[in-house]
């Protein structure tokens, strides 16, 4: 989609982000945020000589955007914006980003760099399965199935047999979709009797939003035939479109001429070399209403080392790993709902959803793991499930080195919603929940 851009030479790529950089610390003093840390801080572009400068510049972090909300990182007056999105706040006090005619267009060009990647092309029939409004994932996808010609059906998220008939209907081929949504939208099929190997022409499915295992990845591409490739954004960055998987399917190319990318010890907050585990930190490199300097994404990855087969010099990101503000304490141990997922959905017996329960009994905090089983398991003898259900034990502790209780439930049983899936449900917090 831009070759220019995406196969130049290491050393033109960097000489480019310095550039931005340095554009990018003039302009964002320019707001009340960022200007006063100038003043504090002494932050100039000028001062930028490398791009090793950048560790000079303190963080930002989600506190801040709250604190400043709603105008404080905004860079230009308020007649050039042509939008905004919010987050949903349901931790706290919201946060809103900024965006100008150029802005949206650059984000457009970015998306249709992703969806190009993947093999989508003119001719294409597009359904965008997330959610619209204030949620950053279905406009993002959207303009740019739009900007690389794709026939765009704004589907929305939801309303499971209506996706599938618009499916049929114009003979989809790729489509946006959460993962949990895509496992709901597997039983729903199943129980309708449609098969979307023979029935439907899907070929590529983007997958983004929330994090998920290679296990779910697996799952969803041998039930409708087609390819996944993982999507990561977040709205502080623009949305949906920061990095994106390239056909090799080995991490997930971040598009280093938009965003300056560091890995830092999330306790330390001190960089970690690339094949290391911490936490992402983000620059804008090219916004103009309100570019964010080191903003802390609090995701957890790492850089993968070696070139990329496809020719790509951008970085990899591997697979997120979790969010280090989801992770939860049990009896000592450390734990990121994504290793729980990892282990039931290698299970064959385990349905499409599950849900983890943290409580307190007796001053004890206790892990109980709810597992949708498949029809067939339910209505199997009670020794059978008897024997899933200590498998299923058993393979979580030697994952988690701690034995969680586990129910199983009927299919379908489990509360689901048209969002993120709530996947941990904190009894001891019930800020957490």
């Amino acid at each position: 989609m831009d070759p220019g851009v995406e196969l130049l030479g290491r050393s033109d790529l960097e000489a480019l982000q310095l550039e931005r950089l340095r554009r990018t610390v003039r302009r964002a003093a320019r707001s009340p945020f960022y200007g006063a840390r100038a003043r504090q801080y002494g932050i100039d572009g000028e001062r930028i000589k490398s791009l090793e400068d950048i560790r000079k510049l303190p963080f930002t972090t989600k506190q801040d955007l709250r604190d400043a909300y709603p105008y404080g990182f905004l860079c230009v007056e308020r007649q050039h914006l042509v939008r905004l999105h919010i987050s949903s706040g349901t931790t706290g006090q919201a946060t809103a980003v900024f965006y100008t005619q150029r802005d949206i267009d650059r984000w457009a060009d970015l998306m249709a760099r992703c969806l190009y990647m993947t093999g989508a092309r003119p001719g294409d029939t597009f359904q965008n399965l997330s959610g619209y409004g204030l949620f950053t994932g279905g406009l993002g996808f959207h303009y740019g199935a739009e900007r690389l010609g794709l026939l765009t059906i704004p589907a929305g998220a939801g309303n499971s047999k209506r996706q599938i008939q618009l499916m049929r209907d114009f003979a989809t081929t790729v489509i946006h979709i959460i993962p949990s949504f895509a496992l709901r939208l597997m039983d729903v099929m199943t129980e309708m009797g449609v098969d979307p190997r023979r029935d439907l022409q899907l070929k590529i499915a983007c997958m983004g939003a929330e994090p998920y295992s290679e296990e779910v990845r697996c799952r969803v591409e041998a039930f409708f035939g087609v390819e996944v490739y993982n999507s990561y954004g977040l709205s502080e960055m623009n949305g949906p479109g920061v990095a994106f998987e390239c056909p090799a399917r080995n991490g997930l190319h971040i598009w280093e001429d938009a965003y300056l990318v560091e890995i830092v010890d999330p306790a330390t907050l001190e960089p970690v070399p690339d094949g290391m585990l911490g936490e992402l930190v983000l620059t804008t490199l090219d916004r103009e209403g309100m570019p964010l300097l080191r903003y802390r994404t609090k995701d957890l990855t790492r850089i993968l080392p070696g070139d990329c087969p496809c020719g790509r010099v951008h970085r990899r990101l591997d697979r997120i790993q979790g969010r280090s503000d989801d992770m939860f304490i049990i009896k000592g141990v450390n734990i990121f709902p994504v290793q729980v997922e990892q282990v039931l959905m290698s299970i064959p017996e385990v349905g499409s959803n599950y849900r983890i329960v943290l409580d307190r009994e007796n001053n004890i905090d206790t892990m109980t793991v709810q597992v949708e089983v498949t029809d067939r398991i339910f209505v199997e003898d009670m020794r059978h499930l008897q024997r899933i259900q200590n498998k299923i034990t058993r393979e979580l502790k030697s994952e988690l080195l701690v034995t969680p209780r586990v129910e199983l439930v009927e299919p379908q049983s489990l509360p689901r919603n048209d969002g993120k899936a709530v996947r941990l449900v904190d009894h001891r917090n019930p800020y957490n929940t």
